[in-house]
């Protein structure tokens, strides 16, 4: 696929505010953070604990942050973070992590705490945007001083909870419009230019090239082929460009890349990648393979 042509800017240079004040304005709201996420998340205040770490400056009463967290927080038990919605375009990390609240985190409470974060990004889910209205992409800016106010709420809730992240599940997909509108934003904002534009048909996970941890990312995946298809490798024998770690699964650093799941210093980390626009799946599928990934990982973490 070659390089497309975008339609803010001028090729070969960088995005000034200009430029980024003509994207936001092309952006509307497309669906309902409330509807479909808060209404959720609040009907849980009963099962679980129930806290807003925050809300987004954009609009603070149209997006408050919520965290769920297990009842009877113990501090002798590991602590499990599930993340979802940091990319806000990402449907089943949002409902995935909500699914998984829903009917399998209190289970697993027994043994962990449980701590959700349903959606970084509701200003995203809203307007099914990969950035935020800065046009800055919160899965680069997990680092101190963040300029996404998404990613600093969640590094701010970390370090007031004051625990250590046992293990900690990012929810990711990737989706056809990562190569019709976010690729050639990117490459247009940063006046880069990208050669991969390989979208893999099926599930995959990114591990931690520092940490990886293939056993329990071997565990997600024999979990997730239960449900649905895992990715297989592209001709040159790798996933969106990365070397196979193993079937189904590439690493990255996630750390030295500012990404979500390098916010903690978590023993175990993944993300996962779903890939909705597959005609062998459904918006169903979807989050059930995310909520598969999740508990594939947790049995593995009871079983050592």
């Amino acid at each position: 696929m070659d390089q497309q042509v975008y339609a803010i800017g001028v090729k070969g240079q960088k995005w000034g505010e200009a430029e980024k004040a003509q994207w936001l304005n092309g952006q509307s709201v497309k669906r309902s953070y409330h509807d479909e996420v808060l209404v959720k998340i609040l009907a849980l205040k009963e099962r679980f604990e129930l806290e807003q770490y925050g809300a987004l400056s954009y609009d603070v009463d149209r997006y408050p942050l919520y965290a769920v967290k297990s009842k009877n927080w113990d501090l002798t038990k590991p602590t499990i973070l599930v993340t979802g919605g940091v990319h806000g375009y990402e449907t089943s990390g949002v409902q995935g992590a909500i699914r998984f609240t829903e009917t399998k985190a209190a289970d697993y409470a027994k043994a962990f705490n449980i701590l959700v974060v349903p959606c970084i990004s509701p200003w995203g889910y809203e307007t099914i945007n990969r950035w935020n209205p800065n046009a800055v992409d919160p899965n680069r800016s997990f680092y101190a001083d963040s300029p996404a106010e998404e990613s600093a709420a969640l590094i701010k809730l970390l370090a007031d909870l004051g625990v250590e992240i046992f293990a900690h599940i990012d929810l990711h997909e990737t989706t056809d419009t990562d190569n019709s509108e976010f690729r050639p934003a990117l490459a247009a904002r940063d006046a880069v230019e990208h050669s991969n534009w390989n979208i893999p048909d099926g599930f995959y996970l990114v591990g931690d090239t520092i940490n990886p941890q293939d056993a329990f990312q071997t565990a997600m995946i024999e979990a997730v082929a239960k449900v649905t298809h895992i990715a297989p490798a592209d001709e040159d024998g790798k996933l969106i460009g990365v070397e196979l770690a193993q079937f189904g699964v590439i690493n990255y650093a996630t750390k030295a890349l500012g990404l979500c799941a390098g916010v903690t210093d978590a023993k175990y980390v993944t993300t996962t990648e779903v890939y909705p626009d597959s005609p062998l799946v459904d918006d169903e599928n979807c989050i059930v393979a995310q909520v598969a990934a999740i508990t594939g990982g947790l049995d593995h973490l009871l079983s050592l």
